[in-house]
């Protein structure tokens, strides 16, 4: 496998964090590594001095994750999905972790503390080969199904301790994230397997609306729900 590595790394210091309302500013950094394999490349910038001390062996991990389920992804998913993406280690991001514009963004803090969650990783690159813009769908959709190819093509959850959770009353499928992932998951496995592909490039052509459930399975997402219930509830 072709391997091209080039690593710049400039000691200039760290400046804020991108200017509101775009995502892709980067100001000054730490270093910067450009890394491609095959058709791929990944821009890893560090704005963070403490991961710059500590965080070599998460980085590297990053970088395998990536490259290993980007392209899975972008097989299974979208083949036209963005080529070049850029992770940003940014110590002004107070969440985990969080896409656009084929850039992401983690908190340094986070990943120092929890080093085993590579595969937010897979669930954030995930949003970039999903691409689907403004008004496609509901959010909840996008999110289940990002969850849903963390837990297919994840590549240690085992290790971050990272599961989907047992049905409870209170679950509903627009909860999002991994209990709409669970939801997905059976309906792959019990109902009809390829239904995620198929929702997924639907909200991508934006020709997702409430009847694509009763069309691509015989049912609508609320009698699909009831069913999955009554399932769980059965095996329970």
């Amino acid at each position: 496998m072709k391997k091209i590595i080039l690593i710049i790394s400039l000691f200039i210091g760290i400046q804020a964090n991108a200017q509101q309302g775009d995502w892709k500013t980067v100001g000054k950094f730490i270093s910067r590594d450009s890394i491609t394999k095959d058709s791929y490349t990944l821009i890893f910038v560090d704005l963070d001095s403490t991961f710059v001390k500590q965080g070599g062996a998460v980085k590297q991990r990053m970088e395998d994750a990536f490259f290993k389920v980007y392209p899975q992804e972008a097989k299974a998913f979208n083949k036209k999905t963005l080529r070049k993406v850029v992770f940003i280690i940014d110590p002004n991001y107070n969440g985990v972790a969080a896409t656009a514009d084929g850039t992401v963004r983690f908190n340094p803090k986070w990943m120092l503390k929890q080093p085993t969650d590579l595969d937010v990783v897979t669930h954030e690159v995930m949003h970039i080969v999903q691409d689907y813009g403004d008004n496609a769908g509901p959010g909840w959709l996008t999110e289940g199904i990002a969850d849903y190819v963390r837990y297919v093509y994840g590549v240690d959850n085992v290790t971050a301790k990272w599961i989907l959770p047992a049905l409870k009353p209170t679950h509903h499928y627009d909860n999002a994230y991994r209990i709409t992932a669970r939801f997905l998951v059976w309906i792959e496995k019990d109902v009809k397997k390829g239904t995620v592909q198929k929702l997924d490039s639907q909200l991508r052509s934006h020709t997702y609306t409430d009847e694509s459930w009763k069309k691509l399975t015989g049912k609508t997402v609320d009698e699909l729900w009831a069913a999955y219930v009554a399932n769980e509830n059965k095996a329970a």
